[in-house]
């Protein structure tokens, strides 16, 4: 199986804990990841305060690039470029190839589990997309959803304890309006029972919810 990891910004949390995620789901599978990256298109993002065009284009180029290099999976790591995944994901199956946004059967969980949902994220950019997800999966499981900003500012060029910290202040000031709280960027995900533990509510991150949606969608090829 061979699975196309396309980000618009990496660290080394996200790039190990989709690839330690992956391995972990096929384990005794055989499995090919090449990663395909874009620093760029981020930047572009947080510089303009969402996605540009120019943003859209590199972004499937990408996309492109995996596809021509015989990828049987696209797993889409970025929630700040949401609204072209979307549009992309269903053009890209009717290519024959699978189609897999990190977040969003992380989003549809969250979704499906309670009514007020704080989203935490350090990038006002990444907000917005990842609260459109939770309402496309609102409105397709037919509920109502209240959706808490709670947006970590100064959290960049922290090491890993001072920002895992941080998001745990971030998350306290908005515990009594929530039920759960959920990730708006993977590479927070290795943060995500110290939150829990911290605050005693549940906490929903991506990438574990991706890396299952890409076994799944592997055996639906086999």
């Amino acid at each position: 199986m061979k699975v196309a990891v396309v980000y618009t910004s990496t660290t080394p949390e996200l790039v190990e804990m989709v690839s330690s995620g992956l391995r972990a789901r096929f384990a005794g599978k055989e499995l090919t990841v090449r990663e395909y990256q874009d620093p760029s298109i981020l930047q572009e993002a947080r510089d303009n305060g969402g996605v540009t065009p120019g943003c859209v284009r590199r972004l499937v180029g990408l996309y492109q690039q995996a596809a021509g290099d015989g990828a049987d999976i696209l797993l889409n790591a970025c929630s700040s470029v949401g609204a072209p995944a979307k549009l992309a994901k269903p053009l890209y199956e009717m290519m024959g190839l699978k189609f897999v946004r990190i977040d969003e059967d992380m989003a549809c969980a969250a979704v499906r589990d309670a009514g007020r949902i704080g989203v935490i994220a350090t990038l006002p950019t990444t907000l917005e997309p990842t609260k459109a997800l939770l309402r496309d999966c609102a409105a397709a499981q037919g509920k109502e959803i209240v959706l808490v900003d709670a947006l970590a500012d100064g959290a960049f060029g922290l090491d890993q304890e001072a920002f895992k910290q941080k998001l745990i202040e971030t998350g306290a000031a908005v515990r009594e309006q929530v039920d759960v709280l959920l990730l708006a960027q993977g590479s927070m995900a290795y943060a995500e029972q110290a939150i829990s533990d911290a605050l005693g509510l549940p906490v929903y991150s991506s990438v574990r919810f991706g890396t299952a949606a890409v076994r799944a969608a592997a055996d639906d090829i086999s």
